[in-house]
Formats: C-alpha cells, structure tokens, sequence
C-alpha cells in the first residue's frame, strides 16, 4: 500500500475518487514529486493501486463530523507538514468551504467564501451577472420548481424561448441530494409537454432549488468550449486555459463533462472571463462551461464551476501545470511577483478520457483528420496513463476502462448521423 513519504514537504488531500482526483494527484506528481492522499469512502477505482495516491477511507463524504474527525486525524498524522485541501466535484468543494471554520488553519483551503460560490454558481444570478457585462450567454428563465404547481399551466413563462430547449438544476451541490426517474446532469425538451413532465418528476423528488431553462445553441459536443481561469489572492486574473471541447460524457452520471479536448487559446473569450471574475472578487481557480454559436459567431458563457474541473487534466496537458499556482501563492507564500500578470496557454494538445478510435467515430470530418493528424505527432495526453505509476493492476484497470467505455458508447450513445461534410444529419 502506497504511504506519504515522512520527508515529503507538503502533501495533497484530495476529496473524491474518481478520474478527475487521480489526475489532480498526477498533476501534483508530475510537478512535485509528491504523493497525494485520496479521501474517499471505498478508496477503489481510478485511485486504486496506485504509487502516488495513498488512499484513505471516511465512513461518509456526506457526514460533516465523521469528515471532519477523520481530516483532523489526518492532520495529526502529519504533524507540521503543510496540508492543501481540493476536490473537483462541486459538492465536495461545497463541503470544504462549509467546513472551513473547523479544519483551517491546519488545511489550506484555496477556495472563495461561502457566499460568493452560492452567488456564481446559481445559474441564475450567474447568468443575470452575465447580461449586466454584456459577455455573450444564453436566453435563459428561472423555473422556480417549488412553484410548479402554479407555473406548468403559465403561457407567459417560456417567452422567447423556442423549443427543443435545455434544461438543468440551478444548483449543481444541492441537485445532488436529491434523485427521481430519469435524472441526468443536462436534460432537453422537445416540446412543452416533455418540460413539463420533467419538472413534474423533479417537484415530486422534493427538490426545492431552481431549474435553467435555455435556448438550446445548435451543434453537437464539438461546438462546447471549456476555460479554467486562476485568480490570486488580490483577485486579479493570473492564467487562462482555453480548449475546443471534441466530445463529452455521454453516461447519465457525468452527462457533459467534457471526454476530448483540443487545447489552445481564444483571447476574446479570456478577456470576457477575466472582466467577470475579477469584477465580483473571485480568489482561485474557476472553471468555465461555454458553446460557440454559429448563428452569431460567440462563444456564450453557460456557467461557472469553482474549482479545476473534472477535466482538470487538459490544462497540464496544455504545457502549465495548474497545481504550481495553488502551491506557490497557498503552500510557498509567493505573491506571484516574477510570474506574467496574465499567462494564456497557447499549445495545441489533444487530452482524451476515450480511446482515440472511439472518439474518431463521433466527429465531423475535418476534426477527424486533426486527430488522426495529432496522434500521428504523439500529441494524445490520457490523464489515466501515466507512465511513472506503473502498477500492474492499475493499468488492468485502466485498459479495461476504455474496453468498458467502448460498449458503454455503443449502448447509451450511437454516433451521430451527418451529411456529406460531416456536420449533423
């Protein structure tokens, strides 16, 4: 079983076990040479059997004292060492921020207060916040789902949207606690009697928040865009990570999260998000959801995550390893003098979660050639195979992974039809 070496200088506790925290773990790895330790109840797959994850199982991420009890054993174990706390699962990162009072000083918790992660990621506020900016989102009403006894039989309500529509919780952390038939993470409607029946099974799982419902941009995955964006201490905006989304997940539990991405760089869209994030005062990393719309040429803001992503990985394989600015402002105490007062990352890679073959099958054309043209290059970044963690029944869990992927596809998500030019049918 791997252990935290009691030489190491600062060690990672990461919330979660899922992809995404073994490629937050990578990335500190990669840059640091440390082990980080996974806090998760069963400590099992992406984060199983690996050299530099040490796993550590809580009876309950959802029970705040066993969490915090087992934190603060933790922090005893390591005596004096610092300790970063991170998740990228927005409930988690919820969590960390409610629990602050009782685990700082002894964690490091590189997040904004309360207040302000409740004020942007309500997609409401935030896409309100968007109009008063003028940055490019969505048409968008706030479906208050406690009132839809009131509100299913309101002609007024849907004005000026057109279906199909999207439609999604506007709010992520609280949708979590609660489930009914069919859930997923983005729905869409086809008509108003789909809407409806949606938010019927909605009402009835007795959650109490509000849904989004947007007009629904053109295009299939290959048109969403993803920006994560740092912010320091003083709020300012530090580093920008642009990319062109190829495909998301397509199983309902990650419904959306982007599975390819090409990285490089769009300078509007950064500029757009700095005037933002630096506008309502926020400190550390943030995460941007956006789509290019080909009906006006913008690319519209769907919606602010605030932490790394789950994707987190494509910025590290973007050349800069996001991980450097938690530890050099939280850990070392820099104030970041000697870095640019804005770094764009600009190099072309291709991070995928799917097995290229796989993702070969659902693009157009002309992404299909830059692929096949990338990993000809060996430009390809998995976050899940990294060479300096060569556990033998890690990489049987990996490789069945993407043999799993491929029949998980095939069943829930056949590719699409297109035309000719390989745009959509």
């Amino acid at each position: 079983m791997t252990r935290v070496p009691d030489t190491q200088r600062f060690v990672p506790v990461l919330l979660g076990a899922d992809a995404s925290t073994y490629s937050l773990a990578r990335s500190f790895h990669e840059e640091y040479d440390v082990v980080s330790v996974a806090v998760s109840r069963l400590g099992a797959g992406p984060v199983a059997n690996s050299r530099i994850i040490e796993t550590s199982q809580v009876s309950d991420l959802d029970d705040a004292d066993a969490l915090v009890a087992h934190l603060l054993e933790l922090g005893q174990r390591f005596g004096e060492t610092p300790l970063i706390l991170l998740s990228s699962t927005d409930f988690l990162v919820r969590r960390i921020v409610e629990l602050r009072h009782k685990l700082e000083p002894r964690f490091t918790i590189p997040y904004p207060d309360l207040a302000l992660i409740e004020r942007m990621t309500d997609k409401a506020q935030f896409s309100e916040l968007c109009g008063e900016l003028a940055i490019a989102h969505p048409q968008t009403v706030v479906y208050e789902v406690a009132r839809h006894p009131q509100l299913r039989d309101d002609a007024e309500l849907l004005a000026g949207l057109k279906f199909p529509i999207i439609a999604k919780t506007g709010n992520s952390a609280l949708y979590h606690q609660y489930d009914f038939p069919g859930k997923q993470k983005v729905h869409t409607a086809a008509s108003r009697e789909e809407l409806m029946d949606l938010m019927q099974r909605v009402h009835d799982s007795g959650y109490p928040g509000t849904f989004i419902l947007q007009d629904m941009i053109p295009g299939l995955d290959e048109g969403m865009r993803i920006l994560t964006c740092y912010s320091d201490k003083s709020g300012a905006v530090r580093f920008a990570s642009y990319g062109h989304v190829l495909m998301e997940e397509h199983l309902p539990a990650t419904l959306g999260v982007p599975a390819a991405i090409v990285t490089g760089e769009n300078h509007e869209v950064v500029q757009e998000a700095k005037r933002l994030l630096e506008h309502v005062g926020w400190r550390g990393y943030a995460n941007f959801d956006l789509k290019y719309d080909p009906r006006d040429g913008r690319t519209k803001f769907f919606e602010l995550n605030p932490r790394l992503g789950r994707s987190n990985f494509y910025v590290t394989a973007s050349g800069h390893n996001p991980v450097r600015y938690y530890v050099e402002e939280y850990v070392e105490g820099s104030d970041l003098s000697d870095e640019p007062a804005l770094l764009e990352s600009s190099k072309e890679e291709l991070y995928t979660s799917l097995p290229v073959p796989l993702l070969l099958r659902y693009l157009p054309n002309d992404l299909r050639r830059k692929v096949i043209g990338m990993a000809a290059r060996g430009r390809v970044t998995n976050p899940m195979m990294y060479v300096r963690d060569p556990n033998p029944r890690r990489w049987a869990y990996v490789l069945a992974y993407g043999v799993n992927q491929v029949r998980k596809y095939a069943r829930v998500y056949p590719p699409p039809k297109r035309d000719r030019d390989g745009q959509p049918a």
